[in-house]
């Protein structure tokens, strides 16, 4: 259903709002990038196991433990945020700004080509 006048004019405020007060968001990089479960689970169960040595360096009056459980609790952390790797993480391509969009392309970008579009219609 295509959205009224009234409608699409405020769309059109709403990214001229956007693009003006947001843009260093809009333009961010995605990378492609994204975190992996596996990562995530090995994380928490690092954090789990460091808070254990925490508490028992904590009940225990041997703060080596503790301190120890507080090193795995940060490397769990550490390894749960880790965006993971996998094949074809690296990019060969000289320039992929240079290509023609996709069809898969993300909402963001659909809405970035539109407002371009408009833009060169004006």
């Amino acid at each position: 259903m295509p959205l009224s006048e009234q409608e699409q004019r405020l769309l059109d405020e709403m990214e001229r709002h956007l693009m003006r007060n947001d843009a260093d968001v809009v333009s961010a990089p995605q990378g492609g990038r994204s975190l992996s479960y596996r990562n995530i689970v090995y994380g928490t169960i690092l954090v789990l196991l460091g808070l254990g040595g925490l508490i028992v360096g904590v009940s225990v009056p041997l703060i080596v433990v503790g301190v120890i459980g507080f090193v795995i609790m940060l490397g769990g952390v550490v390894l749960a945020v880790t965006p993971g790797r996998g094949p074809g993480r690296v990019r060969t391509e000289p320039d992929q700004t240079a290509r023609a969009p996709q069809k898969s392309s993300s909402f963001m970008d659909r809405m970035n080509d539109r407002w371009d579009r408009r833009q060169g219609e004006s």
